[in-house]
């Protein structure tokens, strides 16, 4: 592992979130693919496991599959849940997920592999009428800052609304519902954030400042330009 990637693990390890979300975005993705209380559900690329409360409070009766690639994602997310029966947790390559299910959940993740990559190899592990819930990040409109480009600079295949909505077109799918993820949601993993790297702060060396410099500038950014892009959440069925 680089110097880098370890310091980004060192700012990120243990805290609740990875990304942008909140409890009612998935209540409201489970509302509109009228999901059963028994459902078979899928959180993909799982993080430290901060919906799967919330995915097994929709469907108390069901199960939920939770899988990730990054081994302490995996660790943390056992120490939780490994003794509720109700959760399996798996360490997975989120494009060969196993099983079939009746619900996926994918927060801010999609991105890893591609949004028409995603939903082409996940549409094996639906059932028949399984719905797919999924964030992505979107420019809201033509307006766009050098601040805002420079931040998501790394995403280059990053799309608008409409944009986004064309890729789940071609990729076979219509979309049942979408709606923006709300400023609450961005608050749920910034604000806990900007506490992290204001502890690690004091004994920082070169390359884990860089890693904290860079996250407060997203944080900043975000804080700055709102209107300019988000996370647009998707509730998507293969036509």
């Amino acid at each position: 592992m680089s110097e880098k990637m370890d310091a980004f693990f060192t700012l990120h390890r243990d805290l609740v979130r990875e990304g942008p979300g909140e409890a009612a975005d998935v209540a409201w993705a489970a509302d509109v693919a009228e999901l059963t209380k028994n459902a078979e559900m899928a959180d993909i690329a799982c993080g430290a496991g901060p919906d799967i409360e919330a995915l097994l409070a929709v469907a108390p009766k069901g199960h939920v599959t939770a899988l990730d690639l990054t081994p302490h994602f995996v660790e943390a997310v056992r120490a939780r849940w490994g003794g509720d029966d109700r959760v399996t947790v798996l360490r997975a390559d989120m494009s060969r997920v196993a099983n079939t299910h009746d619900f996926i959940w994918c927060a801010g993740a999609a991105y890893i592999i591609g949004v028409d990559t995603a939903l082409k190899s996940w549409r094996k592990a639906l059932r028949p009428g399984g719905v797919i819930a999924f964030s992505d990040a979107c420019w809201f409109g033509d307006k766009r800052s050098p601040r805002s480009v420079a931040n998501w600079a790394d995403y280059p295949a990053m799309v608008d609304e409409a944009g986004l909505l064309q890729r789940i077109n071609d990729a076979g799918y219509e979309v049942l519902a979408q709606r923006r993820v709300s400023d609450q949601g961005w608050e749920n993993y910034y604000a806990p954030l900007d506490e992290r790297i204001a502890a690690l702060r004091p004994q920082a060396d070169d390359v884990l400042n860089e890693v904290l410099d860079e996250a407060a500038e997203e944080a900043a950014c975000w804080r700055a330009h709102r209107d300019e892009f988000g996370y647009v959440l998707s509730v998507v069925r293969p036509l």
